[in-house]
């Protein structure tokens, strides 16, 4: 993998993710910091996020993401059609998405849908499943 500061970068990270394993992925991560990719992902998820689409809804939504070291997990809130994101569990969630770490980048990355992450057990979900289905046309690609 070439470069971390491409994670904010949807279809670079799909280039920096493509034909690598599980393990590959992980070993990327960890070397660049676990939690370090993880708030370039949610800072390109906060600036993805289209305040057009998400006008009038209010949720937060946790991610619980499974890395080798444990489970890292950030809320990420929208607030009529703006977005921030926190690390930890502060607030109730309306729903919660855990992935593995790897999934988790191919999911942001476009590489994994999240209806076949969900049916193939590669995502779960705890609260409002309807409200999922929703969230990803909030954000631009």
């Amino acid at each position: 993998m070439s470069d971390i500061n491409d994670v904010n970068n949807p279809e670079a990270l799909a280039q920096l993710l493509e034909g690598r394993s599980d393990e590959e992925i992980n070993e990327f991560v960890n070397a660049a910091g676990v939690d370090t990719v993880l708030s370039q992902v949610f800072d390109a998820m906060k600036s993805r996020l289209d305040p057009q689409k998400a006008a009038g809804q209010t949720a937060v939504i946790q991610w619980d993401v499974n890395a080798p070291d444990g489970t890292h997990s950030y809320q990420f809130k929208v607030d009529n059609g703006s977005g921030s994101w926190t690390q930890g569990t502060p607030d109730a969630p309306r729903v919660t998405l855990t992935f593995s770490l790897p999934d988790f980048l191919r999911f942001v990355a476009g590489q994994l849908d999240g209806m076949q992450a969900f049916m193939g057990g590669k995502l779960k979900l705890a609260g409002d499943m309807m409200f999922a289905t929703t969230l990803q046309t909030w954000f631009n690609t």
